[in-house]
């Protein structure tokens, strides 16, 4: 149910002034530590950042995917690692539990969630494992009343701070996505343990790492779903995140553009400032464009998306089209800072090496072609 548009408004308003005034004085200092600060994490469970996604009956605040979308494109206004700290919690490694999750799955875990008392993390990609996301070898075995879940997965976002796993194995032996479950997992289970973080392009402050499960005992009553059903389970889950992820590139493509207009406006070359060269305004235009395209994609299926349609090509359209057009944003604005822009000082350049990931994870934009095209010819053009 979404909210009235008084509160709503006063989230926004909030959430708003908390990126302007506390996370993006920080950014330099999160960069360099690889780390958020805990205050500023606390501050975020105070705010109910973590429940976003997760309905006011279990504590979270219930928005609904246009409100939660317009969340995000302000959370994209400061570095995405901000973001991630509660990403997952709000997204990939909530939602199977909201989706297929049994009554007492929902009750045991979700206030917790939304909380931020309780990190969730979606345990999918494998070293061997994925765009092929139906190839998961990680494998749980039943006995009796347990499974018993050995593999390892790998690049698992907050891996390195959650309590609590959405896991993808196989159960079976059909091909494909046919045999995969997927199972909650909590971290203090014996035989489960956590790799180094990996050093990475960008991103600082948001964290992945291998997860391992050796002959990991794990309740029949952690299913979520049926046997066979964990592959279906996670497509539904990355649908709903990349339009949360497209989101968040508008955000940051906004944030870049208002930066380049600053810069240009005061920069001088030639006896002039910079913008009023023509050559530097095209750059503008065409970043103010696909930004406003992209917007109203992520708008348009947010908002199909509450109304009950299937948006499975649209999200995908919306993932594609807002990952690739922040890459060229942050390039165009590389271009416009010049010699600045390629300097830690302005973070433009560390901004330049956040966005890369977009077109890579919740499925490269290779991966939404595919899904995209599929679609469209199912659906007849």
């Amino acid at each position: 149910m979404a909210l009235d548009a008084e509160t709503f408004d006063a989230l926004i308003d909030t959430v708003r002034r908390f990126v302007a005034e506390r996370l993006r004085p920080l950014e330099a200092e999160v960069e360099a530590r690889d780390a958020i600060p805990d205050a500023v994490i606390e501050e975020m469970k105070a705010m109910g950042l973590f429940g976003l996604s997760i309905a006011e009956e279990h504590g979270g605040l219930g928005l609904t995917m246009s409100e939660e979308v317009r969340v995000a494109i302000e959370l994209g206004r400061t570095t995405p690692a901000f973001r991630s700290a509660f990403g997952t919690n709000v997204g990939i490694g909530s939602q199977g539990l909201v989706m297929a999750g049994t009554p007492e799955q929902k009750a045991a875990w979700l206030p917790r969630i939304a909380s931020g008392e309780v990190i969730t993390s979606f345990a999918l990609t494998e070293p061997d494992v994925g765009s092929d996301s139906g190839s998961v070898k990680a494998r749980a075995v039943r006995d009796g009343d347990v499974y018993r879940l050995s593999g390892t997965k790998r690049f698992i976002t907050n891996a390195d701070k959650a309590d609590l796993f959405t896991v993808m194995a196989r159960t079976g032996d059909e091909p494909g996505g046919r045999g995969v479950s997927a199972f909650l997992v909590p971290r203090d289970l014996p035989g489960v343990s956590i790799g180094e973080p990996e050093k990475k392009m960008g991103q600082k402050g948001a964290r992945v790492a291998d997860v391992n499960f050796d002959d990991v005992t794990v309740p029949v009553i952690n299913r979520l779903g049926e046997e066979g059903e964990g592959f279906k389970i996670a497509m539904r889950v990355l649908d709903r995140g990349r339009l949360h992820i497209s989101a968040v590139c508008v955000g940051v493509a906004e944030r870049l553009i208002a930066d380049c207009v600053a810069y240009a406006s005061e920069r001088r070359q030639f006896g002039k400032p910079i913008a009023d060269h023509q050559l530097i305004q095209a750059m503008v235009a065409d970043s103010k464009t696909e930004a406003l395209a992209a917007r109203a994609l992520v708008l348009e299926t947010a908002a199909a998306k509450d109304a009950g349609r299937e948006v499975v090509l649209e999200s995908a359209a919306a993932k594609y089209f807002a990952s690739e057009m922040v890459g060229r944003v942050a390039d165009r604005a590389v271009q416009i800072y010049g010699g600045a822009g390629y300097i830690a000082d302005y973070g433009i350049e560390r901004l330049y090496r956040d966005v890369r990931l977009f077109r890579i994870y919740e499925g490269t934009s290779q991966i939404q072609q595919l899904i995209i095209a599929r679609e469209t010819l199912k659906r007849g053009g």
